[in-house]
């Protein structure tokens, strides 16, 4: 006798049929407990009576789906996976083929990919060992920083850091942008295009590195980034574990996978193309990742100031001291004040701001006056300090000005000629 294979939803019909059938419930309680109409518990019943328990099991099993997809196309989707996108999870890959005309769903591909062996399943979700943090309410009372150092070009250009700031309501990544290293300069020119963009926020929070805040209690000089933000008008929080900023914690881990991925494709190689390439990229991840905020109202402070105030502030201040010559020293210069025939003696020991902007431009002021100056030494390199965001660059360069192939000489250079010696009695002082 053959042995019919039944699935649980089958062996429950037999069993309600079989009730049906003996007088125990009418076809009514029969479709009701099933789920079905009472005329779909009669074709079974027919179906039942004339072929037994076979006449229960789907007709269906064992053949292929009418909805099923044609190999010529699962090859040509792999095949392309495996030129293109060979380290793409199912995810990403769907929208990248998806543009390509060759749509798939997330789920078929999984299953494609992890035949093929061309994808591991990760062993699920890590649990979260940090309770979730509530959304601030509105766009720009909270805006968390920080910067990425990363091989984002993957050897096709140098290591480089992303700075980027991301709104805590929205996870909207209100900008961002590449540079060589991670500096107090990095962090000025980013908020100087925020609020060029947006206004001020209410508040930035931060790690604590030595660039948001001072570690020595009785050093009461705030930072530059302190300095800028301060006259701004904005607050500064620094995070106590990396876990309290854990937006842009997650921002950098999804960038590192698919900004990574994108900018390989586009064939970039170096920080000018990439930041060119980084706005149009930003709108689709926003597109994507952004929530809406919980209320609507934006709390972003209209900057009231002009472009050149906003640069003067998100520039590099450091206070010199004039001498009596009214001259002072900076990065191993001497700048002299212009008195335009007019005597400044009042500014004589007086203390200046000298103001670096990152176009390396100088500007002094006594107050909120500028200073005409005239240079007086020529420009020098001056070794900046290094600390744990800026020791991996600093590394870089050395290893790469070591590899780099030194020149070879010519071979008619004096170094490959053959020494000869002078003739006898060459150089010698004659007798008297």
């Amino acid at each position: 006798m053959e042995r019919i294979e039944m699935s649980e939803k089958e062996v429950n019909r037999l069993e309600v049929l079989r009730q049906v059938m003996d007088g125990v419930i009418s076809q009514v309680v029969a479709a009701r407990r099933l789920g079905l109409s009472e005329r779909h518990v009669r074709r079974l019943r027919r179906g039942y009576e004339r072929e037994g328990v076979s006449g229960l099991v789907s007709k269906r099993r064992g053949r292929p789906s009418n909805h099923r997809i044609a190999e010529e196309k699962k090859g040509a989707v792999l095949a392309r996976l495996r030129e293109r996108y060979w380290d793409f999870g199912p995810t990403l890959a769907v929208e990248y083929l998806r543009g390509e005309g060759l749509g798939v769903s997330k789920e078929t591909l999984r299953r494609w990919l992890l035949e093929a062996g061309l994808w591991q399943a990760s062993k699920g979700r890590r649990q979260r060992l940090h309770p979730p943090r509530p959304r601030r309410s509105r766009l720009g009372e909270l805006v968390q920083i920080d910067g990425s150092p990363h091989d984002w070009f993957e050897g096709r250009g140098p290591r480089c850091t992303l700075i980027a700031f991301i709104d805590d309501a929205s996870s909207r990544v209100m900008t961002a942008h590449f540079v060589p290293v991670e500096s107090s300069q990095a962090y000025l020119d980013a908020l100087q295009t925020y609020v060029t963009a947006y206004g001020c926020p209410a508040a930035l929070y931060s790690d604590r590195h030595g660039i948001f805040m001072k570690h020595d209690p009785e050093d009461a000089v705030p930072t530059q980034f302190q300095r800028a933000i301060r006259r701004l008008g904005i607050a500064g929080i620094q995070a106590l574990t990396p876990q309290a900023k854990g937006r842009v914690e997650r921002l950098f881990q999804t960038l590192q996978d698919r900004l990574v991925k994108a900018i390989r494709l586009s064939g970039i190689g170096d920080l000018a193309a990439a930041n060119s390439f980084l706005p149009g990229y930003l709108a689709e991840h926003n597109a994507r990742f952004a929530v809406a905020p919980e209320e609507g109202e934006d709390a972003h402070v209209p900057y009231a100031g002009d472009a050149a105030t906003l640069a003067r502030i998100c520039a590099i201040h450091h206070d010199r001291k004039l001498s009596k010559d009214l001259a002072l020293s900076f990065n191993r210069q001497r700048y002299i004040l212009q008195t335009g025939g007019q005597p400044r003696y009042a500014l004589r020991g007086a203390t200046v701001t000298v103001v670096a902007y990152s176009d390396h431009r100088i500007e002094l002021l006594h107050g909120t006056k500028t200073l005409p100056f005239k240079v007086f030494d020529p420009a020098s390199a001056v070794a900046t300090p290094t600390d744990a965001k800026t020791l991996n660059h600093q590394v870089d360069n050395v290893l790469e000005k070591r590899d780099r192939p030194q020149p070879k000489p010519a071979a008619n250079h004096p170094w490959r000629q053959p020494f000869k010696s002078p003739p006898s009695g060459a150089g010698q002082l004659a007798s008297p």
